[in-house]
């Protein structure tokens, strides 16, 4: 049986640990069913980026290191799909490694939990924060109002309630390096707004929303852009912010961003599946 050496297992392991502090990302391929007549199950190799890979699930030298590279090359564009988890047969990316093509690997996206930065604790901001709680994502509530942000009204203790004293300072310490992070501004005006703004696309996170009509949120972007903001950064923000679902209520609305947020996240497209039926049926008819 091989196996990998404990200082190389102790590595990957630090590696992992440090890509989820610094909230970066990586993919961990692990070896769970063999080529016929070898035993190399549990064999992985940590890839981070383009030439940035430890470990191997080689275990001979006459190999040359092509698996490995192939492995990392598919790593790669296993981030790109925004799939969590997937178990590949080799030959279905790479065919010429024949010896290998029956083999299954199982590529993990290695990535902190995903966050979410709120901008205003009223209705909206309320709703949308245990909603995202609710599926898994960390999320943090800010406001300048503290009657707004008492923990009666939110009991899941895994909402991080924080009472800003400057909207730009407390936008920037929960962002932190933007990382797996969402960011929906819901605050109760346009200075609110152009402030959590402007602070949250300095620091380039997944995503940022901002609530409000086309005239609300266009003023606030025209005012950023008066004052030097890129066009690519303005382009990026998603505003108004959610999915069109016909959303009145205030949890309606926190339930269209929410499913925004979970789209950029995964790839999705937003719309109905039904319609993806019907046009496949009536493609065959």
């Amino acid at each position: 049986m091989h196996s990998q050496s404990s200082e190389t297992s102790k590595l990957i392991a630090a590696e992992v640990s440090r890509i989820i502090q610094q909230g970066s990302l990586a993919v961990l391929v692990t070896v769970v069913e063999s080529p016929a007549g070898t035993d190399r199950v549990a064999l992985k190799i940590l890839v981070e980026g383009p030439g940035a890979k430890i470990g191997s699930l080689e275990v001979t030298d006459d190999e040359n290191g092509a698996l490995d590279a192939v492995v990392a090359a598919k790593a790669i564009t296993f981030l790109e799909s925004r799939e969590d988890t997937r178990v590949f047969r080799v030959q279905e990316f790479a065919p010429e490694l024949a010896a290998w093509g029956e083999a299954k690997l199982l590529f993990e996206r290695i990535q902190n939990e995903p966050r979410l930065v709120i901008c205003g604790a009223g209705h909206v901001g309320g709703a949308l924060a245990r909603i995202a709680s609710l599926l898994g994502h960390g999320t943090t509530l800010i406001d300048d109002r503290k009657e707004f942000l008492e923990r009666e009204q939110f009991p899941d203790s895994s909402i991080e309630l924080v009472q800003a004293n400057k909207w730009r300072d407390a936008v920037r310490e929960a962002v932190g390096n933007g990382k797996g992070v969402s960011v929906a501004i819901v605050t109760r005006g346009h200075s609110e707004d152009e402030e959590c703004l402007r602070a949250a696309i300095d620091l380039k996170p997944d995503y940022v929303g901002l609530i409000g009509s086309k005239r609300r949120t266009n003023i606030v972007l025209q005012r950023l852009r008066e004052s030097g903001a890129s066009e690519e950064s303005l382009n990026a923000v998603h505003a108004p912010v959610g999915l069109d679902i016909g959303a009145v209520t205030p949890e309606e609305v926190a339930l269209a961003i929410m499913a925004e947020i979970v789209a950029v996240r995964r790839g999705g497209k937003g719309g109905f599946l039904s319609q993806w039926r019907r046009s496949s049926m009536s493609d065959k008819l």
